[in-house]
């Protein structure tokens, strides 16, 4: 039978947890071309609006707010949602800038987040559980009292503790990874279940950090990364004192077996393809010689339709972090989180079904074949539904390079784009600024707003399904001249930053402010310009209809 009648037939049922949405790449500052730290984070929580939240000083015996729905979109921006208690304030707060999930502050503390999986008893009823501490306010209270790695992984771990780790996201576990100029440390937490309370005296969370390598990067795609834990190792690893105990009391780990305590087989459930096809892509381009690494490159439409007999590797083949084939770039981040997995088995491109027969009898690949195919596509063409690294459904993500080497205003550069990475616009702003742009601050999904940059880039998102293959052409050429020129003038800035700096720090800052303001103006227009190609070029009534 012609192979390319079976998709007549074959029904992939393969699928994704929308909200496993997240993936983080940091890079340590031996393993980066230029000595900076990189910390990645794309696809975060609907609220993909950005704003800078000032600093600010409050009377002693201050109390603050936890909030409940921050990641949320929906309300004013700086309504962040509920109260679920209230816990002291300090006397002074740093400016940091404000999403769904809080990235960046002045001092150059980055913070990455990844929802991972975690076992069904560990999970929480909302009505009824008393921890109040999600990740995304842990977060916050982090950037907004830390300077350095260390006094957040310290902070968010107490906090967690102390006030029970509420999970926030589908009711799954959280990673993250805390970065400043010099050090990366990755923290996992787990909560506790339903019959936690405060009065208890213990931990209301099960955590585990540990010290990336700095000639090491890691990449998190929502699962657990830390395997042994060596608490003896002050250096380089910390953990909740229940960190074990946990799961002795609950049956997952006999210390008496003679097995060593893995924290990720522990903790995580069985792992799912969304999973390992991104582990399996970053180590395949970035430590390619990892023994027992699967072969799935291909040019073959048929060869990802073979998941009856595919084999899914164990996790154990992946190690906590790799030191890279080469010294890795801002732009190599870019290019990974912006991944299809163009020329594997995971490329839905190129699917069987987005071929068809030729007129000299050659199968012909679609004009309209597209990485992202709709639900009815899929259904349509029979087309699996696996993941890609970037995420059509995207939210907002962000690249933070933060470089020692210069003041912290202008040494923390935030690489942020809005809805999917494969599509947008990498624009930087910078720790020091005190503004954004107003088209970064608008956003109603229910409300088109020509003003708003997420609505110009998924225009231009749904635009490209006119004619995929062509249309996509047309945006990488304005597109990538745009991120280049960012990156080109990047000496230029620092050395006009310097130089207004020892004369006038408060002049430095209005200047990378007014800087950053414009170019997020001149990149909504470029979607906004690019639309209008678009349609010019690829309106249905120049297709044959």
């Amino acid at each position: 039978m012609n192979r390319f009648l079976l998709i007549l037939v074959i029904i992939l049922t393969s699928t994704v947890n929308i909200s496993n949405a997240c993936t983080i790449i940091v890079v340590g500052k031996n393993a980066t071309a230029d000595g900076s730290v990189i910390v990645s984070h794309t696809d975060a929580g609907p609220d993909c609006r950005v704003h800078v939240m000032p600093g600010q000083f409050f009377a002693e015996g201050s109390l603050t707010p936890v909030y409940w729905g921050m990641v949320d979109l929906g309300r004013p921006l700086g309504d962040y949602g509920d109260t679920l208690g209230m816990i002291p304030q300090v006397t002074e707060t740093y400016s940091y800038f404000q999403s769904a999930y809080p990235q960046m502050n002045e001092w150059q503390l980055t913070i990455g987040e990844s929802t991972t999986s975690m076992r069904d008893e560990l999970k929480l009823n909302d009505s009824t559980c008393k921890q109040i501490m999600t990740i995304e306010q842990a977060q916050a209270f982090a950037l907004q009292r830390c300077k350095t790695a260390k006094e957040a992984l310290k902070l968010i771990t107490a906090l967690m503790e102390k006030y029970g780790f509420r999970p926030s996201c589908v009711g799954e576990s959280e990673s993250l990874v805390l970065a400043d100029t010099e050090e990366i440390w990755v923290l996992e937490i787990f909560a506790v279940g339903n019959e936690w309370t405060p009065e208890s005296g213990k931990p209301g969370a099960i955590w585990a950090a540990q010290r990336l390598p700095d000639d090491h990067a890691t990449m998190i795609p929502n699962w657990s990364i830390i395997k042994e834990i060596h608490l003896d190792d002050t250096a380089n690893f910390r953990a909740s004192v229940n960190y074990m105990s946990e799961a002795i009391e609950r049956g997952w780990y006999d210390p008496e077996s003679g097995k060593d305590f893995i924290w990720q087989d522990v903790y995580a459930p069985v792992p799912r393809e969304w999973a390992t096809s991104r582990f399996w892509l970053f180590h395949a381009l970035y430590a390619p010689d990892l023994p027992e690494l699967p072969n799935r490159w291909t040019t073959d439409p048929f060869a990802g339709e073979d998941q009856y007999t595919q084999y899914v590797e164990p996790l154990s083949i992946y190690p906590f972090s790799i030191k890279p084939n080469k010294k890795l770039t801002v732009q190599d981040i870019m290019a990974f989180q912006r991944s299809t997995f163009a020329g594997t088995i995971y490329n839905k491109e190129n699917a069987p079904g987005w071929y068809y027969p030729g007129p000299e009898g050659q199968m012909v690949h679609s004009s309209h074949a597209t990485p992202f195919p709709t639900e009815d596509m899929r259904k349509l063409l029979k087309i699996n539904r696996r993941r890609n690294v970037a995420r059509a459904r995207g939210e907002y993500g962000m690249i933070a390079q933060l470089r020692s080497w210069l003041p912290n205003d202008i040494g923390g550069i935030y690489w942020f784009y809005v809805d999917n990475a494969f599509t947008s616009a990498y624009v930087p702003m910078y720790a020091g600024v005190t503004d954004v742009a107003e088209c970064y601050k608008t956003y109603d999904k229910d409300t088109f707003d020509d003003n708003s940059i997420r609505w110009a880039v998924d225009f231009v998102d749904n635009l490209l399904y006119l004619k995929w293959q062509d249309a996509v052409k047309d945006l990488h050429a304005v597109r990538g001249p745009l991120e280049q020129r960012f990156f080109d003038e990047q000496a230029e800035v620092d050395k006009t930053f310097l130089e207004l700096y020892k004369k006038n720090p408060k002049k430095a800052k209005q200047y990378i402010t007014d800087l950053t303001i414009k170019r997020q103006n001149e990149t909504l227009k470029m979607f906004q310009d690019l639309r209008t190609t678009l349609i010019t070029k690829y309106t249905n009534n120049k297709q044959g209809i």
